[in-house]
């Protein structure tokens, strides 16, 4: 069983998504560890890029203030490696194609594999262009964990037969962010991939309340909140783990 699965054992799953270096690392560790003591069971750590595509402005904001403050891949590594010493629920890295290109694919995945990352998502990676990252993630223990959106339509059986660790299911068209209402017939899409895989299945993409992640949550495994506990972060700054504390309680209570 690999490590990712543990997150989902105990019910639903709760995944607590966090720009690293928004506003700076110190405080992308206080929020780490207030989301798990309140209930994330699953941390998915954002490794900022210039041109984030499937991030709406709450996050590509976070993105930018977290590259203007002079945060590095390699200082992310160095940051997760001092997480992993009391954090030990799975960690994954969100971030782009280009970071992990640029910085090497095989010395990335070993480097993830040196610190305890337990998945990479890359939004941007169609599932046709997954081997140009697959072999490295295998190699290294790594699992890519793969996207199903609204949009998938006839590619969902032959994406959900090949997924590794947990399935990403995008709830809505468009850009991460917070939504009023969720209108995707998530139902239909879930039925076709729970024919063709016993994987967990996370929901994500515009869930900011209770009532919607208890809503998602009663399809699927979990779901995955980052929007909202990065406007928190925009909002106060060195204080928001307090916040983020709270806010990811709220939200996990009654999951």
């Amino acid at each position: 069983m690999s490590k990712i699965a543990s997150a989902f054992e105990q019910g639903k799953a709760f995944i607590a998504f966090i720009t690293c270096g928004d506003p700076d690392l110190e405080t992308t560790g206080k929020a780490v560890r207030e989301a798990v003591a309140n209930g994330a069971t699953l941390i998915e750590l954002g490794i900022p890029f210039s041109d984030p595509t499937a991030e709406g402005p709450v996050i590509q904001g976070a993105s930018l203030r977290a590259l203007e403050g002079g945060v590095t891949t390699d200082k992310i590594f160095d940051f997760v490696r001092e997480l992993r010493k009391d954090v030990t629920v799975p960690l994954v890295f969100m971030t782009y194609a280009n970071v992990v290109f640029s910085y090497g694919t095989e010395r990335f995945l070993a480097a993830c594999e040196d610190i305890g990352i337990d998945g990479l998502i890359l939004p941007d990676v169609p599932y046709e262009e997954k081997e140009d990252f697959l072999p490295a993630c295998r190699k290294h223990g790594v699992k890519l964990i793969s996207l199903i959106a609204p949009t998938s339509a006839d590619r969902i059986a032959m994406i959900a037969k090949e997924a590794e660790g947990f399935l990403y299911i995008v709830s809505s068209l468009g850009v991460t962010g917070m939504r009023s209402e969720i209108k995707t017939d998530l139902q239909a899409i879930m039925e076709v991939v729970r024919q063709n895989t016993d994987l967990p299945c996370a929901i994500g993409f515009g869930i900011s309340t209770p009532e919607q992640a208890k809503k998602m949550a009663s399809i699927s495994d979990g779901v995955i909140v980052g929007s909202a506990i990065v406007k928190l972060l925009e909002q106060h700054g060195k204080d928001a783990p307090k916040y983020i504390g709270e806010y990811v309680h709220s939200m996990t209570k009654d999951l």
